[in-house]
């Protein structure tokens, strides 16, 4: 059985090698999308075991309508959101890591990649739509019912998404040609 859809009936009708090879399918790209969601790899396997307790437990719960990966990162994200919940009410208060030589310097090369300047420059939806439309290449229909928001909503906050990362890597180039060449 290699049909997505055949491994979820067979998988609702109690069959745990179907539902194993669910989670072999999706277990790398949810723990990616996780680890954009959580504090620390840590938090993020936590979540993902978290998502996939959940999905067996309601699997009955899922509606062939929708496609499967789109209700797996609706768990996901509720996931996510509740230990950051958990992490805020256990510390209280954000450590200080700027004496930190070690975390500094990820800090600064982390700034040049892509998606961490999206972290930081993005709310997190607006971060979650676009790490499912362009790292996932979910459709505008499927990050919509992912986050619960309207098509219009995701359409137009990937457009401001990308026209912040477009401003933020673009800030310190020439605009024009003559101060390109001095």
């Amino acid at each position: 059985m290699t049909d997505e859809a055949d491994l979820i009936i067979a998988a609702k009708a109690g069959s745990v090698t179907a539902f194993t090879e669910l989670v072999r399918s999706y277990s790398e790209r949810l723990l990616r999308f996780l680890l954009t969601r959580c504090e620390s790899y840590a938090d993020a396997e936590d979540a993902l075991q978290d998502t996939f307790i959940n999905a067996y437990r309601y699997l009955q719960s899922y509606d062939s309508r929708w496609r499967f990966s789109t209700w797996l990162y609706r768990i996901a994200i509720r996931n996510a959101a509740r230990l950051r919940t958990d992490h805020v009410a256990e510390l209280g208060e954000l450590r200080d890591e700027e004496s930190d030589p070690l975390k500094l310097c990820i800090a600064h090369s982390e700034r040049e990649n892509l998606w961490q300047s999206a972290r930081r420059l993005l709310s997190d939806e607006v971060y979650a739509a676009m790490w499912l439309r362009y790292v996932e290449d979910m459709s505008i229909k499927d990050v919509a019912v992912v986050l619960d928001r309207s098509n219009s909503w995701t359409k137009v906050n990937l457009l401001r998404g990308r026209r912040a990362l477009d401003a933020e890597l673009n800030r310190d180039k020439p605009t024009n040609e003559s101060e390109a060449y001095g």
